[in-house]
């Protein structure tokens, strides 16, 4: 019997939970054998319920997206599960069973797309293979020789209103800031803090060092700092854990997150438990070829090989598969345009355009690129149908040539002045362009196309100037942070 077992459920409900939830927590407790299973939990979700169990699910408007399995005994896994793709479609939805395991697949009939793998791991033996694992125990000592140390903070430690709670919420939003895509829902939203009496949360601290002091310079001696977070949630039917979330701050010794992978296999082995996993490495394994261009080619929205790196370098035992699950009669495509819908919150189409909002590396580089085929086609229109002067016409080419070369500059190390002047410059050729096209150009236009091409150079630089005012936003703060 997995030791603390007893402990977590008896543990008092959570007051703030509504009864839905707490009637998934008995459940979960009963039938929680997908890794992810705890997550449906978490804020965002819905939940069917049926005699014989419960799904957890998203309505995207065009689907019903589950969270892993249905809640449910193995033979009572088929029935459930057909069940709710038939509640859905009377609801106007379609069905679609997103990261299901290989318990999921050989208990249903339905179709199983390989979406990645998850490492697993024997926490038992974990000691040994760490003996024989240089790299790792290499980072473990550059963490520890740099002050860093890892404990277990209770229930209690991060309640609302406790001193570390705030402390862990502004690492969160710095975390999140940091990414190339705004903050994303479903399985993959942060929220170490519901139902926290069953969880089990790693905290790493360092001695703090004092903003603008030399590198080497510590504050006032006892003083620390929080550089890093682990947060594991219980697979209860496996009796094991899942590393739900890694976090860790910029300022954070490399080391740090070995560190807190350390902490967590040996809490999980003294608990007497068999079953650790770090979770889905996104695209990993032998997935399908449109799968795995994803995987090469949006490195910089996520890098997903960098993350099955990561996970690969502990030596798991196994890489278990993770499928996404759907009825035979529809197509792979689309049930994965509806995972993704799920991801997004609010649809695909607006979680792009908050992403290019955003302002990541990769969307700076893109308009940069943008701006030299623009600059050829300034250089190549009628000067007398399309400018007051020679002379400003070739200004913009200038202009637009400089701004391309700026915006590459900037995409590859953040300097503040340079945001600040590019923002300002990219206004002024915003007011410049609507006053030139409302003066000049509309008066001469005589065709659609001609409005068309006005319509474009009015909103290419107002559109510009938002990309650059909220990436502006961001990297600002992650430098008031010192995270860049």
């Amino acid at each position: 019997m997995l030791v603390g077992a007893a402990d977590r459920s008896m543990a008092p409900p959570d007051p703030n939970a509504d009864p839905d939830r707490l009637r998934v927590l008995e459940l979960l407790r009963a039938f929680g054998w997908n890794a992810t299973s705890f997550q449906i939990l978490e804020p965002g979700l819905r939940y069917w319920f049926a005699e014989q169990g419960c799904v957890a699910y998203v309505d995207t408007g065009r689907a019903w997206v589950a969270a892993g399995a249905p809640l449910t005994a193995d033979a009572e896994m088929a029935p459930v599960a057909e069940a709710f793709v038939h509640a859905a479609r009377r609801a106007g939805r379609r069905a679609v069973f997103f990261a299901t395991e290989q318990r999921f697949v050989e208990n249903s009939d339905y179709a199983a797309l390989l979406i990645g793998e998850q490492p697993v791991w024997d926490p038992q033996r974990w000691a040994e293979g760490l003996s024989r694992n240089a790299s790792v125990r290499e980072q473990l000592r550059r963490a520890r020789a740099k002050g860093v140390h890892v404990e277990r903070v209770s229930a209690e430690e991060v309640a609302a209103g406790a001193p570390l709670r705030p402390e862990l919420e502004a690492l969160i939003r710095e975390w999140q800031l940091a990414k190339p895509m705004p903050p994303m829902g479903f399985l993959v939203r942060v929220d170490p803090f519901g139902f926290s009496a069953e969880r089990r949360l790693f905290v790493a601290r360092r001695p703090a060092r004092e903003a603008g002091a030399d590198a080497d310079r510590e504050e006032e001696a006892g003083r620390e700092e929080v550089v890093g977070f682990a947060g594991v949630v219980p697979v209860y039917a496996r009796r094991g854990w899942f590393v739900e979330d890694l976090i860790r701050s910029r300022r954070a010794p490399n080391g740090t997150m070995e560190l807190l992978v350390d902490a967590a296999m040996r809490d999980a082995a003294a608990l007497g438990s068999s079953y650790v996993t770090l979770g889905l490495s996104p695209l990993a394994g032998p997935v399908s070829l449109p799968l795995d261009w994803a995987s090469r080619y949006t490195t910089a929205l996520y890098d997903f090989r960098g993350v099955h790196a990561f996970k690969n370098k502990f030596r798991p035992a196994l890489w278990s598969p993770i499928y996404l699950s759907h009825p035979h009669a529809e197509s792979a495509a689309l049930a994965l345009y509806h995972s993704l819908s799920a991801f997004a919150q609010r649809g695909l189409l607006r979680f792009g355009l908050e992403t290019l909002l955003w302002g990541p590396d990769i969307v700076l580089r893109g308009l940069a690129f943008l701006l030299l085929p623009w600059s050829v086609l300034l250089a190549s229109l009628d000067t007398a149908a399309w400018f007051p002067a020679p002379w400003v016409q070739w200004a913009w080419v200038v202009f637009d040539l400089l701004l391309a070369a700026a915006l590459f500059w900037l995409s590859l190390r953040f300097r503040r002045w340079l945001s600040r002047l590019l923002l300002g410059l990219v206004l002024v050729d915003a007011l410049l362009t609507i006053s030139q096209a409302a003066l000049f150009n509309l008066p001469r236009v005589h065709s659609a196309a001609a409005f068309l091409g006005v319509l474009v150079g009015v909103l290419a630089p107002s559109f510009a100037s938002l990309v650059l005012a909220t990436s502006h936003r961001r990297l600002s703060a992650l430098a008031d942070s010192g995270r860049i």
